[in-house]
């Protein structure tokens, strides 16, 4: 890469991941003190409206994002146009979501989501009136400013959830804390953007990018679909409880694999679409980046997964036990996501939203494996499959990056190898200690202990690129 487009590269990087750790990390904290006060049927009952935001908010976002961060051109009629398809269709989806309400509540056999999903769903249009702006910061790669906004509205929202769970209000809590989240994240937008849309819409405008975005829009919404029919199927073939112990794990192996996959996929995807012409810089580039980002990736999630007992009982009590069962196995098909979001960009930077969109549909057949898996046999099973889907996903992702960059995915799989060995390693080094007869508090410190050491040990011995490569970032960024 050359040196400005590589310095922007990293202060993006940086930016990117303070904004995802400042709003993830400090979830995390409030996390912790919520899971101590709340049940897990709580956290079930907001797994089951997620369900239908998570959707939603893929059809709301249209792909005009991608379209305006992929356009090199932008007008403020195409940002105006964007920002008006937004809008309706998060008000034309909130008045279908409204009378579906008792229906969704009838079919998990609980009342009260009725008044759950219809509060809840509010959010689809505060988050509309944010897109646009959002889409604005990230197109200039300032993250810096997403990182003040984060900073802000995650402490003040998260505060007042923890308020709301003392003063009993249960699952209210979790979902005023989401509602006041995306207010404050939304009046920040407007603050710092200072740019306000018109009511102004462009047809030409609205075919050009809805024309590259309708795909990765229905890429989205199939994907949002299949990842959230788990918590269908375990919602609906067990109970709220144990939805709320698999949403739990699944939130502690997000916090890692989809934070990195977030900032390499907002801040890659700008940047890499400005030399989208240049093979050879492309091909430079995708390398060092997947490298980089799976050595990150494999070492933590495999951790995770590896101290998820002591973790799980020490952070927020033996209630949520179960839980750490199912975290290893969420953990290893986790550490695939980067990996796949990244094989996945080089088709939206080559402007190929068709192939990005056929893949998709090929891999979510697939899915359906898992699925009848965890709702005829049981959810370890489905877990176990899903891993072996995720695997198949990649050789699928990175066969057709392979053909335009000439960086196959046996190439890739020679590149990563050394990531996993690690991890492998330091997971197997902290896994038998657990059965030590100690204590937990004891366990978990040591665990830590020795899995730095063996990471470390490992560094330097076998003089590891990736790591020398995230040292030198380091120092650049001071």
């Amino acid at each position: 890469m050359g040196e400005s487009l590589k310095n922007k590269t990293v202060k993006g990087l940086g930016w990117s991941a303070l904004d995802n750790a400042a709003q993830y990390g400090i979830q995390f904290g409030i996390g912790i003190i919520l899971a101590r006060l709340l049940s897990p049927d709580d956290y079930g009952l907001l797994g089951l409206t997620g369900i239908f935001t998570v959707i939603c908010t893929a059809l709301v976002n249209g792909g005009f994002s991608n379209a305006l961060i992929r356009k090199k051109d932008v007008t403020d009629d195409d940002y105006n146009t964007a920002f008006i398809c937004n809008l309706s269709m998060s008000l034309l989806l909130y008045a279908l979501t409204f009378p579906c309400a008792p229906l969704i509540a009838d079919f998990f056999n609980r009342e009260e989501l009725t008044l759950l999903i219809r509060v809840s769903s509010l959010g689809l249009i505060i988050g509309a009136f944010a897109m646009v702006q959002q889409t604005r910061l990230t197109k200039r790669i300032d993250f810096k400013t997403q990182t003040k906004i984060t900073l802000v509205s995650s402490t003040v929202s998260g505060m007042a959830g923890i308020s709301m769970a003392v003063m009993g209000f249960g699952v209210w809590a979790l979902v005023a804390q989401q509602l006041m989240s995306h207010a404050l994240r939304t009046l920040q937008l407007y603050i710092y953007n200072r740019w306000l849309p018109r009511l102004r819409f462009s047809t030409e405008s609205f075919h050009e990018l809805f024309g590259f975005g309708w795909k990765l829009m229905l890429t989205a919404l199939l994907d949002g679909v299949w990842k959230e029919l788990y918590q269908v199927v375990v919602g609906k073939f067990y109970n709220p409880a144990t939805l709320g112990q698999y949403t739990r794990a699944q939130h502690y192996a997000r916090l890692f694999s989809r934070n990195l996959t977030s900032v390499m996929d907002r801040v890659t995807y700008p940047v890499l679409s400005s030399i989208q012409d240049d093979k050879e810089r492309m091909f430079s580039a995708y390398r060092r980046i997947i490298r980089t980002s799976m050595f990150i990736t494999a070492v933590t999630l495999f951790f995770l997964g590896a101290v998820s007992e002591p973790l799980i009982y020490c952070m927020i009590g033996p209630k949520w036990h179960e839980a750490s069962t199912y975290l290893p196995f969420i953990c290893i098909s986790s550490s695939l996501y980067p990996l796949h979001a990244i094989n996945l960009n080089m088709l939206k930077v080559q402007g190929r939203s068709d192939l990005f969109l056929g893949l998709d549909i090929i891999k979510r057949i697939i899915s359906l494996a898992p699925l009848f898996v965890g709702a005829f046999v049981g959810i370890i099973p489905m877990l176990w499959v899903n891993i072996f889907v995720g695997i198949i996903g990649y050789f699928l992702n990175s066969y057709y990056s392979g053909r335009m960059l000439g960086y196959s995915s046996w190439m890739q799989l020679r590149d990563i190898a050394p990531s996993y060995a690690l991890a492998i390693a330091i997971a197997l080094s902290v896994w038998f200690l657990k059965y030590l007869p100690l204590s937990y508090w004891i366990v978990l410190p040591m665990q830590i202990t020795v899995g730095a050491a063996v990471f470390f040990t490992f560094c330097k011995l076998f003089k590891m690129n990736e790591y020398k490569e995230i040292i030198d970032i380091l120092k650049k960024r001071k």
